[in-house]
């Protein structure tokens, strides 16, 4: 109850404090001072570039938001932000005029957005400053922001309002500028490797290429359902039979499934694609990519996740399933019959779903109990076909497939791809079987894209990888939320 009534209190506060604001707008539009009736501001420097090389005199445009003012008589301080951090003002009236020190004293509130010009000079105390000749109100903030000591803090709120957490919180602004490195760095990279960036369709009439519940849509025009894409896959390879022979799209999947600190139901995925590669070659992709995006966030080969140091420098350990799961849980399942593999899952206290062979049943146990022993970045090899329907069979009976892990987490998907249009056939059959037995992992059937394996696919290597929890990693973020700057959320209840 004594919340409630604070948080009324505060509302009313802020009513109040808004209606001030509003008042001092209509003041200015009746002068013919309306704060929103610019279109332009010249800006010449931005504050980083002040302070990480002050020169004493140097003369500056610069525009930002109003974060404190400090009124001492004739003469004040304040502090402006922009994109590139805070920089100190000093406001002096007989520099700017006794009118506009009274204007700047008075009318400017917290949150307004300024462009002052001025010279460059370093106060005794050591703080780089501009002295400020001319100032203008650019746009005036009728909402106040959140306390200055206390900031935004509250997660929820957070995400609700990513504008106020980037307002507040600088370390959340440097999270997405170097996402945006991250991001460049990879494509950067993979320009340079020949690969060529292309766009496949976002509405989908199959939901294929991953084993996940799609999002549906219907198009009133076809009359017709379609689903938001889950993954680029089919169709990247379609461009590998057309010729492009390397190719990679960095966008947006969407997945209508559960959500926690590792998934959201939209997110980035950078897939690849090289013709005459194989799985091990998709190894050597991860490690640069991963090496690309360290660099680009001003990290070395050791980077600290939430206290835990892990080591990305190559190469990184690889291991089959069979062996990683018999060093785990004493269990070598692929020695096992079918019969008694399913025992042994039981014996490990895990649940098991329909009549599972020993390779399904070695899946489960990795899934159950050995992934999230992974802490140091390990490639693990030799994926069940059941679970694999897009990779090329490898003599004992699994797959050309691995999954790579770094901090107990999956990070991407590689296969050295099936190109064989009549296995593939078959596989497309067999998850249609499993999709009638009630399996909602089964992937769906694509008999267009079969028929472009009929035209002949070269040996591809494939990869798959999860940018945002690559981000995650690169920038300590805690959640996947921290590193996407709008996630999915459930609308506030209104009263």
């Amino acid at each position: 109850m004594a919340d409630e009534i604070n948080n009324n209190e505060n509302e009313i506060d802020l009513n109040a404090l808004k209606a001030v604001r509003l008042a001092k707008l209509d003041e200015l539009v009746k002068a013919g001072e309306d704060p929103f009736r610019l279109t332009k501001f010249d800006v010449t420097h931005h504050a980083s570039d002040i302070t990480s090389d002050p020169q004493e005199g140097m003369h500056v445009s610069i525009a930002g938001r109003l974060m404190s003012k400090r009124i001492m008589g004739k003469a004040s301080f304040a502090h402006m932000l922009d994109r590139s951090g805070q920089i100190q003002i000093y406001v002096k009236r007989d520099n700017l005029g006794e009118e506009k020190y009274d204007f700047f004293k008075k009318q400017l509130d917290i949150g307004d957005i300024i462009g002052v010009v001025g010279d460059v000079f370093v106060t005794h105390r050591g703080e780089v400053s501009v002295s400020v000749t001319e100032l203008t109100l650019l746009s005036k903030s009728l909402s106040v922001l959140p306390e200055k000591w206390h900031g935004l803090k509250d997660n929820d709120l957070r995400y609700r309002r990513r504008y106020l957490d980037l307002i507040c919180n600088p370390e959340v602004k440097d999270t997405f500028v170097k996402r945006g490195k991250i991001i460049t760095a990879i494509r950067n990279y993979l320009d340079g490797e020949s690969f060529i960036e292309v766009e496949t369709p976002i509405l989908n009439t199959v939901a294929g290429g991953a084993a996940a519940r799609p999002f549906v849509t219907h198009h009133n025009t076809l009359n017709l359902d379609m689903f938001m894409r889950i993954a680029p896959e089919l169709y990247l390879k379609r461009l590998i039979v057309g010729g492009l022979e390397r190719v990679y799209e960095l966008g947006r999947n969407f997945r209508n499934e559960g959500m926690d600190i590792k998934h959201n139901p939209e997110f980035t995925m950078l897939e690849l694609y090289q013709a005459y590669g194989d799985y091990t070659d998709m190894m050597t992709r991860v490690e640069d990519i991963y090496t690309v995006a360290a660099h680009a966030a001003g990290l070395g080969d050791k980077i600290t996740y939430q206290g835990r140091e892990i080591d990305i420098s190559r190469p990184w350990r690889r291991v089959t399933m069979r062996d990683i799961v018999k060093e785990v849980t004493g269990v070598d399942f692929m020695a096992l019959t079918d019969a008694q593999a399913r025992k042994k899952i039981v014996e490990l206290g895990l649940e098991l779903e329909g009549d599972k062979n020993n390779a399904e049943c070695m899946y489960v146990a990795f899934d159950k109990l050995v992934e999230a022993t992974l802490i140091q970045p390990t490639f693990v090899t030799g994926y069940p076909i059941e679970v694999s329907p897009l990779a090329k069979r490898s003599d004992d009976g699994l797959t050309y497939r691995f999954e790579f892990f770094i901090n107990g987490w999956e990070g991407g998907n590689a296969y050295s791809e099936l190109n064989d249009p009549i296995d593939q056939a078959g596989r497309f059959e067999l998850q249609r079987k499993m999709a009638k037995r009630g399996d909602e992992e089964a992937q769906a059937a694509d008999d267009d894209f079969v028929e472009a394996l009929e035209y002949g696919m070269p040996p591809t290597g494939g990869l798959g990888v999860g940018i945002d929890r690559l981000v995650m990693l690169m920038t300590d973020s805690a959640s996947i939320r921290d590193v996407i700057l709008f996630p999915t959320m459930k609308p506030r209840s209104k009263k």
